[in-house]
């Protein structure tokens, strides 16, 4: 297994594009609760810090395909620096406004227009499918991605909240841009392996989420992005009626180590089953994972079980973005990537609102019954959007092929 990887990485450049692409993409998982713990610990009010880390989420899921779509256009040096710049100084002056007790309104308005940070993993895996358009060390390329995603995950909340709880409230969300401005700056400063940029084909103008098979995958991502929200937010729920929150951490370490481990054995494997029927079987097996968790009554048996559920999600992922790459138009392939990120963003907010309020009024057991409807309703899309897949996975084969 490890000599899979070990190839991904005998390409010119390869190294040094991922690891900027890694540092880059920190602030993935630092800034959301680096505004909530930064506001609480200033302002004392919950409901302004999670309304305005909301109002980022929803900025950066809305933008970032428009930027994506400019990257495929323009190429990613020209439009990446201007745009991380931008989120930059709005971050700089969101933190100047929580320090000097500005009104909440200029909160809202800089984490608004922060939004337009770069999806930095579109990015590295759109550098990826260039090296190895039609290889299946794509394949590995993508799984050893989204083992990255991941350890961005288990590291990124721990250093944010530790620094802004140990130095100063703002330290969370002052590191995170820093992640940013560096490793976007190393990441373009890196002219070989930048995707080539191709001209648009008459067939293919517009955005691609009017790819039909396209919005069958973002949907699916939505409701897969929901399991995720909803499994952070109950477990932690779930640890405190346990009387101990602290457990919550490692319940949420333990399904992202799950995901890790999955990723990189898949990552390694080479199977023949077309990736629009893997799909299937992914979605299916997400769907049955959660099941266990009704059954949950301590922190050892959910861990237990989200190690289990943890398992689906990684591969899941590197199967998506092989359909992407293969359905979506060349010139597209990081809006198209961008687009399946950001259903999945919209799916982890839709999950974490929805098993909040189940939580509030049922209790903590019974928010898992979120995650398994959510199971359900991601079968049940792609099972309805099996043969658009099939159909536009198999143009793509021939159209290479010719």
């Amino acid at each position: 297994m490890a000599n899979s990887y070990r190839e991904i990485f005998k390409a010119a450049g390869a190294k040094g594009f991922s690891a900027a692409g890694f540092v880059a993409r920190m602030p993935i998982s630092m800034m959301g609760i680096g505004i909530v713990t930064m506001l609480s610990q200033l302002r004392g009010e919950y409901w302004l810090a999670g309304a305005v880390a909301a109002t980022f989420a929803l900025s950066t899921a809305l933008m970032a395909p428009q930027i994506s779509r400019m990257v495929d256009r323009l190429g990613q040096s020209r439009i990446l620096l201007p745009f991380t710049g931008i989120s930059v100084v709005s971050i700089v002056f969101l933190l100047l406004c929580t320090r000097y007790e500005a009104p909440d309104w200029t909160l809202f308005l800089f984490a608004l227009i922060a939004g337009c940070m770069p999806s930095m993993p579109a990015m590295v895996r759109a550098r990826w499918a260039e090296l190895y358009r039609g290889s299946p060390k794509l394949q590995t390329a993508f799984a050893f991605e989204s083992v990255m995603d991941e350890l961005c995950f288990i590291i990124g909340p721990i250093i944010s909240v530790g620094l802004s709880v140990m130095l100063f409230p703002e330290a969370g969300p002052l590191l995170a841009i820093v992640f940013l401005a560096i490793g976007v700056i190393l990441f373009t400063m890196q002219k070989s392996t930048e995707p080539a940029v191709r001209p648009l084909h008459s067939d293919h103008k517009g955005s691609v989420i009017k790819i039909g098979s396209l919005r069958v995958l973002v949907f699916a991502l939505i409701a897969l992005g929901t399991i995720f929200g909803t499994v952070d937010i109950v477990s932690v729920a779930f640890a405190e009626n346990q009387g101990n929150t602290a457990a919550a951490s490692i319940v949420l370490s333990v399904y992202a180590l799950g995901s890790c481990l999955a990723g990189l054995v898949y990552g390694a494997l080479r199977l023949r089953t077309p990736l629009y029927r893997q799909f299937l079987w992914a979605a299916a097996v997400t769907m049955a994972t959660m099941l266990p968790l009704l059954f949950v009554d301590n922190i050892t048996k959910l861990a237990v079980a989200v190690f289990f559920a943890g398992i689906s999600v990684a591969p899941t992922i590197i199967v998506t973005m092989g359909l992407v790459e293969k359905i979506v138009p060349e010139s597209k392939v990081t809006e198209g990537m961008t687009w399946a990120i950001t259903g999945m963003g919209i799916g982890v907010a839709l999950g974490s609102s929805a098993a909040g309020w189940v939580v509030d009024h049922f209790g903590a057991r019974t928010g898992f019954a979120v995650a398994i409807a959510a199971g359900i309703l991601a079968l049940i899309i792609v099972a309805l959007g099996y043969k658009s897949l099939m159909t536009a996975y198999n143009y793509a084969i021939r159209s290479s092929e010719q």
